[in-house]
């Protein structure tokens, strides 16, 4: 059940519909848009915790699997805990300080999450390396508390409010774990796959290509690697998709890259991009 509900994670933060049919996995990454490999290194590392290899990523595409991630964490999963957490906790003795100190514990640790991910978005992961384990023992001490002082009376012991909690804690749970993962991808592949593409590149490559591109083509291969649509870029740049469209020709005709890690590549050797911005 466990893994189930780790691939379905999988599938929704890669941006991957249901209703797929009988196609292949391959098909339905490329209908979407996605690099197969590195969906399935994911898949594999968070349902069966295998290893990956991280020459095999391509890095804005991880990058996007963890920006929908950290929108479902701020979005969705947090703001849904709170009010499972109030409506199993409250009920429990209405005159008690107990039940409104655990959601004040609990709100103090979706802040740290929010800062952690700030900090992640802001690529400022080097300063904020030990955010991790603090997180998931925040969420651990709250679980404890529930146990070990969740005011009983007649009231908690009431069918609903018990079967409420005991669905809120199972939920804590799924959440420590679903975190603890995710912050594993960053930390075990993400930042590894980083380490390899710099430590790949040879400083003379490419480097003369750079006088070739317009500063617009260099504008439109930094929003590339920012892993923007091409509308996305039109709208960031003030400029229509039509013209997008022409740049990324006219780059891939001058450059002879046509992947996106390509040019993520080139443009940490040009100094396009600062390597740190990319998680």
């Amino acid at each position: 059940m466990a893994r189930e509900e780790d691939a379905i994670h999988v599938i929704s933060r890669f941006g991957l519909g249901m209703g797929v049919g009988d196609q292949t996995i391959e098909q339905v990454c490329d209908n979407y848009g996605v690099h197969t490999p590195t969906f399935l290194a994911i898949v594999n590392y968070k349902v069966f915790k295998q290893r990956v290899a991280v020459e095999d990523i391509d890095i804005p595409t991880l990058q996007q699997y963890l920006r929908n991630a950290h929108v479902y964490f701020l979005d969705f999963r947090l703001p849904y805990l709170r009010r499972a957490l109030i409506e199993a906790i409250i009920p429990a003795d209405p005159t008690s300080k107990i039940p409104m100190l655990i959601l004040r514990c609990y709100d103090e640790f979706v802040e740290e999450i929010r800062t952690h991910i700030e900090h992640e978005n802001a690529g400022l992961f080097e300063e904020h390396m030990h955010d991790d384990q603090r997180i998931t023992d925040k969420l651990t001490e709250i679980k404890n508390l529930i146990i070990k002082y969740y005011p009983t009376n007649k009231a908690s012991r009431r069918e609903m409010v018990h079967y409420t909690l005991i669905g809120v804690m199972s939920d804590l749970w799924h959440t420590e774990q679903d975190f603890a993962d995710h912050c594993a991808i960053e930390d075990e592949i993400l930042r590894p796959a980083l380490s390899h593409v710099h430590q790949s590149i040879k400083p003379h490559q490419l480097q003369q290509d750079t006088e070739e591109l317009s500063s617009r083509e260099r504008d439109v291969i930094v929003q590339i690697v920012k892993g923007l649509s091409n509308k996305e870029i039109a709208e960031v740049l003030c400029i229509s998709v039509h013209t997008v469209i022409t740049h990324r020709k006219n780059i891939t005709r001058k450059l002879n890259i046509h992947s996106t890690a390509g040019l993520t590549i080139y443009a940490i050797v040009n100094k396009l991009i600062d390597i740190n911005s990319l998680v």
